[in-house]
């Protein structure tokens, strides 16, 4: 049980695949920081591979609003035997800005937001950020909004409060309080409109939006606008062995599972499900979340197209006969707090794609804990395809936490254990991943899919 860095195990030439590999991921990181994003970047693909939203084919793919994907491929097996299902997500932590968002104060333009998910609120002041989302206008038009990604676009910024005078008011607090929510608030503008008194930037900014965009204060109301940072996916490291991006969690399970999906050479014995999944960051709540019935409507619809009978029946049996992985990130040990790890049970970056048996806090509260047999035919499938792996938990009993979308797809009676790539920074807006934990996970997520 001695542990080792993968990268001891890897060839030169293996050392150069994946490194080509994890340009394709950071591409992906950059174009989509949002779940609309990556939805339509894995449609797209899923697209040029040859799947199709027809329900009668050998490569089937549907959309739930924008925001979550399924697809399939259909194998020589009969489909009521199960299927081999691997599930991520491809929400994060962010902010999105409130329905009535733009005021004016101390001669600045500003803009309310509301957290999403968990989040270090201190992290998110004082760096640029960057505005995604869509606006429905009144008439019913649709506007995408990107402003913040382009060399030539402005960017935006929390402020924060300067050392001298944050004595009184940050300093001697705990630190999840020295940032209160309702203080996230946005720089959006500065300069008045000539001949205005009363709220001149605000007007001033509004014109911009009515000219640019076509905007006017109202449609903020149905929009779904989110901020996040305005930076790119770099290489971390002298060496280049890590990435450093926001939104690995989940998407350094979406994209390898994404890839995963369509390098599969030929059609798999079973048939494969791959599910990108919306709202996990809070609790998957929702209507494109791991508890609605999407999943349930694509295989019945699927059932149906496909001629095989009784759509219900077949549904609620093949689904207790799948075998299933939750692809989602853990914990990395980090390097300056290890004392929060048990690093006997606990994963390292660089150690491969981890295996985690069980999630929740405490005494596993809230959590899928995998059978051991089912752990072994994991472990078996690993390796024999020679992935490099390791298991880890999600922190010292009773130091925290956190849970994943297993525990739902668990209702359904299927085998399901959790598997991701470890990340150090978890949930801050610029979160660290190893590319060879990336690259095996796609290495593992194949695999699975072909045993």
């Amino acid at each position: 049980m001695e542990r080792h860095s993968g990268w001891k195990r890897k060839s030169q030439e293996e050392i150069k695949r994946l490194n080509a590999f994890s340009e394709q991921y950071k591409q992906f990181l950059d174009v989509a920081k949002t779940e609309r994003e990556a939805a339509a970047q894995i449609e797209m693909t899923l697209r040029a591979h040859g799947f199709t939203s027809e329900m009668n084919g050998p490569r089937i793919y549907a959309v739930n609003r924008g925001k979550e994907v399924i697809a399939f491929r259909k194998g020589s097996r009969d489909l009521a035997q199960g299927l081999k299902i691997i599930i991520a997500h491809i929400d994060a932590p962010r902010l999105d800005l409130k329905q009535n968002p733009l005021y004016e104060d101390v001669d600045l333009a500003l803009l309310r937001t509301h957290y999403y998910g968990g989040i270090k609120k201190y992290q998110w002041v004082a760096m640029p950020l960057a505005i995604h989302g869509v606006v429905v206008k009144a008439d019913g038009t649709l506007v995408n909004l990107v402003i913040g990604e382009n060399d030539s676009d402005p960017v935006f910024s929390i402020d924060d409060l300067l050392p001298h005078l944050s004595h009184k008011h940050q300093d001697d607090k705990k630190l999840s309080e020295a940032i209160e929510g309702e203080k996230l608030t946005l720089l959006f503008g500065s300069m008045p409109l000539r001949g205005e008194e009363r709220e001149p930037v605000k007007k001033a900014v509004l014109g911009l939006l009515r000219e640019q965009y076509g905007l006017e204060e109202e449609d903020f109301i149905s929009a779904e606008i989110e901020v996040v940072p305005a930076f790119k996916a770099r290489d971390v490291g002298i060496d280049r062995s890590m990435v450093g991006a926001y939104g690995q969690d989940d998407r350094a399970s979406a994209y390898p599972l994404l890839a995963a999906m369509v390098d599969l050479d030929e059609e798999p014995a079973w048939p494969v499900l791959a599910v990108f999944i919306d709202k996990e960051e809070i609790g998957s709540e929702g209507n494109t979340s791991a508890q609605s019935h999407f999943i349930q409507m694509f295989l019945q619809d699927l059932i149906e197209g496909l001629g095989l009978g009784n759509a219900d029946a077949l549904m609620r049996r093949l689904l207790f006969r799948s075998k299933a992985i939750s692809a989602d990130v853990n914990g990395a040990v980090n390097p300056t707090w290890q004392e929060v790890h048990e690093k006997q049970n606990a994963c390292y970056l660089g150690g491969g794609i981890c295996v985690t048996k069980f999630t929740g806090h405490g005494g596993k509260v809230g959590a899928n804990d995998a059978h051991a047999e089912y752990v072994g035919e994991i472990r078996n499938i690993l390796s024999k395809s020679d992935v490099i792996w390791q298991v880890g938990e999600l922190g010292k009993i009773d130091e925290g936490g956190g849970g994943t979308v297993a525990k739902y797809l668990a209702e359904y009676g299927m085998d399901i254990i959790d598997m991701g790539a470890p990340i150090l920074t978890m949930h801050s807006p610029f979160e660290i991943s190893s590319k060879l934990d990336i690259f095996e996970a796609y290495r593992a997520f194949k695999a699975f899919f072909v045993s």
